[in-house]
């Protein structure tokens, strides 16, 4: 990750003797796009890749995000 100049987001353990500060805006936006993941793995057809081809995986992506964001909407 030095290499790539990255910075973890990773919270550390309390016990630690060397403290890094973490940005916790950016460690939230960590675990929504962790939820979302999920979330669209609950599809079993984006868990298990049945279609064949690139397009076509991503499109029904595309369909499952549409479908929970419209979800999220109608809450």
């Amino acid at each position: 990750m030095d290499a790539r100049d990255a910075l973890t987001q990773i919270p550390l353990r309390k016990s630690r003797r060397m403290r890094i500060g973490i940005d916790h805006s950016l460690y939230s936006l960590l675990n929504l796009v962790e939820r979302c993941f999920n979330k669209l793995k609950n599809a079993r057809r984006v868990a298990t890749r049945y279609d064949k081809t690139a397009e076509s995986f991503l499109g029904f992506i595309d369909i499952v995000s549409i479908h929970l964001w419209v979800r999220l909407l109608s809450t």
